[in-house]
């Protein structure tokens, strides 16, 4: 005699590893999503980065170039008196010992 193998078992054996091929596949698909997300990201900020260097040194080499403007000597006297010279102020700091007592 022969036996028969049922057919529900024979389906939900393919079934099974249908639905984990699917999950895994998805998983993939996911962290190739991720890492394409990543790339793009890191791709992003070097052109941002490159962008930004040119441009410091376009504006760096401009500013070299440019003529820089003359400082006048002696700025202007402020007061009445403007033919008298302009003293600059001057801070003198005198140290002084202080002498803590030990109690």
């Amino acid at each position: 005699m022969t036996t028969a193998v049922p057919l529900s078992n024979n389906t939900q054996l393919s079934v099974n590893v249908t639905a984990k091929s699917q999950e895994q596949s998805l998983y993939q698909s996911s962290g190739a999503i991720v890492a394409a997300i990543v790339v793009g990201v890191i791709i992003i900020f070097t052109v941002v980065l490159l962008i930004l260097k040119t441009y410091n040194r376009h504006m760096r080499v401009k500013r070299e170039l440019e003529p820089k403007p003359t400082k006048a000597a002696m700025p202007p006297a402020l007061g009445q008196n403007s033919n008298s010279l302009a003293q600059q102020p001057t801070v003198t700091f005198i140290p002084v010992d202080i002498h803590m007592q030990n109690r």
